[in-house]
């Protein structure tokens, strides 16, 4: 079953206008983590405009019908975190039930987790 990364494309770490980035951090995490989910058959990335998770930027969703889903936030806009939730994202894919043991998890997504979504009732 396909799990989906939902990414924060307006995310901006603080001091972002300080920097003379261009892009916010949300949209370049977003091409690093649409670039690692490339050739990942059971994961799928989508963009959308405010998570309202902005004390905790960057922010990303790992979603998938039927199964717990989780919001993960303060990435870097960095190729190892784009890389770290991917990974994770394809072993909640193949989790029946979206949870992954922690043993299991990348180093780059411990202690990123902000909450847990039980799935809807059907």
């Amino acid at each position: 079953m396909t799990t989906w990364i939902t990414i924060c494309d307006t995310c901006k770490r603080t001091g972002w206008e300080d920097t003379g980035m261009e892009k916010t951090d949300g949209e370049v995490l977003a091409e690093m983590v649409e670039a690692a989910a490339v050739d990942a058959s059971d994961v799928k990335t989508r963009r959308v405009s405010c998570t309202m998770g902005c004390d905790r930027a960057c922010n990303i969703t790992v979603q998938s019908s039927g199964k717990i889903n989780y919001s993960l936030g303060t990435f870097e806009a960095a190729t190892a975190d784009a890389e770290a939730i991917v990974e994770y994202a394809g072993k909640h894919a193949a989790s029946e039930t979206g949870q992954v043991p922690y043993r299991e998890w990348p180093q780059g997504v411990k202690g990123h987790f902000v909450s847990r979504h039980q799935p809807l009732p059907e």
